[in-house]
């Protein structure tokens, strides 16, 4: 009898702490924010863009290192399934639209996507979606540097032009975006149209003088983000000197500035002389103590 009282005792108490350890890992558990993006760059490239965030300490931080699951049309069954990201540094996580989703994506002008985070020892599952209108952006150049934008929209399978959509006209750099005049946006017409004027003038283009400009709509509720480009012959022609061989202070080893070096070596045979100079002193001194 006392045997089966202190068997009983002990999965009594082994279920206490495996309970309590089950709760403490479950309460551990940080809540992960999703949000999803779609893309549609130039009119021939589609992406989604997820980002994760948790809170700490009451402020929001990315989460890097987080599988990511992607679906179209909201529905997660495994026909719909467009693949899978890890999270970067940045906690972002980029996919391409791959080619088998077209069937799918051409049976509505309305699509949705979905991302599914599943539950891992440190956060909860979490999820997120997209619903987007099909839509695109044609942009053209006139004469007098003016630039025309026609936002259009599916519509019964017919592209119709859309009234009220903000646009940005800008100029592609390496850095960021430049906007092509003063005005930061544009809005459309009743023809879906818009117009702008290239203001800046003497910007380095390419050898030709051929800058990129761009006109786009970023997280619009009911088209998400889409971008169309032209390239245009109104900058500067540039051509591009490598300096590889020159003496810069980005420059390769060996081949930094005259000046620099001579201040470099001139602080290592100073910092030198006065150690050779000490080192000097101190035989003089000893040589002193020992002929006393």
């Amino acid at each position: 009898m006392k045997k089966h009282n202190l068997v009983s005792i002990a999965l009594i108490l082994f279920s206490c702490i495996s309970f309590a350890s089950f709760a403490q890992t479950a309460a551990a558990k940080k809540d992960l924010v999703v949000k999803l993006h779609y893309f549609n760059n130039n009119n021939q490239m589609q992406y989604l863009v997820a980002d994760t965030k948790t809170k700490v300490d009451g402020k929001f931080q990315v989460v890097p290192g987080v599988t990511l699951r992607f679906f179209i049309s909201g529905d997660t069954s495994a026909a719909n399934y467009l693949g899978s990201c890890v999270t970067n540094a940045k906690g972002k996580a980029l996919l391409l639209i791959p080619a088998l989703a077209k069937q799918e994506w051409n049976k509505s002008a309305i699509q949705s996507f979905q991302v599914i985070s599943p539950a891992t020892k440190e956060y909860e599952d979490a999820k997120a979606d997209v619903s987007i209108t099909k839509a695109k952006i044609k942009i053209d150049t006139l004469a007098d540097r003016k630039i025309t934008a026609v936002v259009m929209e599916l519509k019964d399978t017919v592209w119709t032009p859309v009234k009220g959509v903000d646009l940005k006209v800008a100029i592609r750099r390496l850095g960021g975006d430049l906007n092509v005049s003063e005005t930061q946006t544009y809005t459309s017409d009743s023809l879906g149209m818009i117009n702008a004027e290239f203001k800046r003038d003497s910007l380095p283009g390419d050898a030709k003088g051929v800058l990129t400009l761009v006109a786009k709509a970023e997280d619009n509720d009911t088209y998400g983000n889409i971008s169309a480009e032209i390239p245009a012959a109104w900058g500067v022609p540039t051509m591009y000197n490598s300096p590889y061989d020159r003496r810069t202070l980005y420059a390769r080893r060996g081949h930094s500035p005259i000046w620099l070096e001579l201040m470099a070596y001139s602080i290592i045979v100073a910092v030198w002389g006065v150690l050779i100079y000490l080192f000097i002193q101190v035989r003089k001194l000893k040589k002193i103590g020992l002929s006393a």
